[in-house]
């Protein structure tokens, strides 16, 4: 039985005029506020994609805002990005955390806060990515109005239609599996006391493949494959209604809280492979991005324009 398709490039830099505008930018003495780039989205769109794209164009540091990617361990099963993902871009508040402590969204805004106010002195962009929105909200809208009267914010959404983005997650999983998810969950389970309402064992994931570790040992070899099947099946499905809440959360922030997000539909995105892959992300997530990151650094003074052939940027420019 299925949930619904069980269901929920490098590119290339942007020119020396634009950094050197950027940093002169950061360092005007008549510049009011310090400014923030937020990716924000559903699990699995692409957020991690898109901030290493734009700290690449950019000068920028990443900020994770996931609370699982937040705790040390358990690699796979959270979808840390890899060193090779991250291009050598510093990224802060990832896999930092003890794996049994519970990192409240009070710990996140103030260390989150530290970073942005680190990577700013540094003349950097920050850019803070993850799926974890009560953590964004928590930071950006603060009792005090602390944050918003400090930074001047650009929030860019990845959205991803839920029956493509379902079937996608539910591939992934499965490639997770195959990357050794299983083994990495047991070691971690062999190896500390388990409270599944704290830290990161409520990551998905985890708390599913315990009752298949619980029993594979009485079971029969027929047994054991199909515990293990209905675990990951769960995995799956929580994973899409992770993607749901998420969604709803974003829609929240939007249309209630009154949030001007930058929507970017990676649907089509999804529904191709290989190099068409890759040029429909450029085309209709990366390069709208880095436009839009421009006009928010710049304002009127300058303009970025693209032109995408095949992958990556042919040609870019800002005046």
């Amino acid at each position: 039985m299925g949930i619904s398709m069980l269901m929920c490039t490098q590119t290339q830099p942007l020119p020396n005029v634009l950094t050197r505008g950027l940093m002169m930018d950061i360092f005007n003495p008549h510049r009011h506020k310090d400014k923030v780039v937020f990716v924000m989205g559903a699990t699995g769109t692409g957020k991690s994609r898109l901030s290493i794209d734009l700290a690449t164009r950019f000068p920028a540091e990443i900020v994770n805002s996931d609370k699982m990617q937040v705790y040390k361990g358990l690699n796979i099963v959270t979808n840390k990005i890899t060193e090779e993902e991250r291009r050598g871009v510093p990224h802060h508040l990832l896999g930092i955390v003890n794996p049994n402590a519970d990192f409240t969204a009070n710990e996140f805004c103030d260390k989150a806060a530290l970073a942005i106010g680190s990577i700013v002195s540094r003349g950097h962009l920050p850019i803070v990515v993850g799926g974890s929105n009560s953590y964004i909200e928590a930071l950006v809208n603060d009792e005090a109005s602390k944050f918003r009267a400090k930074y001047e914010c650009c929030f860019l959404w990845v959205d991803v239609s839920m029956p493509v983005l379902h079937s996608f997650v539910s591939d992934r999983v499965d490639r997770m599996i195959e990357n050794g998810m299983v083994g990495e969950v047991r070691k971690m389970l062999d190896t500390n006391n388990v409270d599944y309402s704290r830290g990161i064992w409520r990551a998905i994931g985890v708390p599913e493949l315990d009752k298949y570790f619980r029993e594979e040992a009485y079971l029969d070899e027929g047994t054991r494959s199909r515990l293990l099947e209905e675990a990951i099946y769960e995995i799956k499905r929580n994973t899409c209604r992770l993607a749901c809440r998420q969604l709803k959360k974003i829609c929240r922030l939007k249309n209630l809280k009154g949030w001007k997000l930058h929507r970017l539909d990676a649907t089509d995105v999804f529904r191709k492979h290989g190099t068409e892959a890759d040029e429909a992300w450029e085309r209709l997530v990366a390069a709208p991005s880095s436009v839009i990151v421009c006009e928010f650094l710049f304002g009127g003074r300058r303009r970025v324009s693209f032109q995408c052939h095949g992958r990556g940027l042919h040609h870019c420019s800002c005046h």
